[in-house]
């Protein structure tokens, strides 16, 4: 995975609920996840959609969600 990928995505208490976003923008990981997972391409996305995003903070998107969802899961013993 991409470290420098994952920089574009920062979080603030202040800002979207605290909320993981793109480059300190309103547009929230989830808002871009919620596109694509509608169907649209990562194109569709930056040239229609949320035009102030690159195909790198698309990138950075779904490395954020990937690393999010694989994390070790202890479960308590029987």
């Amino acid at each position: 995975m991409d470290a420098n990928l994952l920089q574009r995505i920062t979080t603030n208490p202040a800002q979207c609920g605290g909320k993981p976003c793109i480059r300190g923008m309103r547009i929230r990981v989830t808002d871009v996840l919620d596109l694509l997972a509608n169907g649209l391409s990562p194109e569709e996305i930056v040239n229609d959609e949320l035009p102030d995003l690159t195909l790198d903070d698309i990138r950075a998107c779904l490395a954020y969600a990937s690393m999010k969802l694989n994390h070790p899961v202890l479960a308590a013993a029987a």
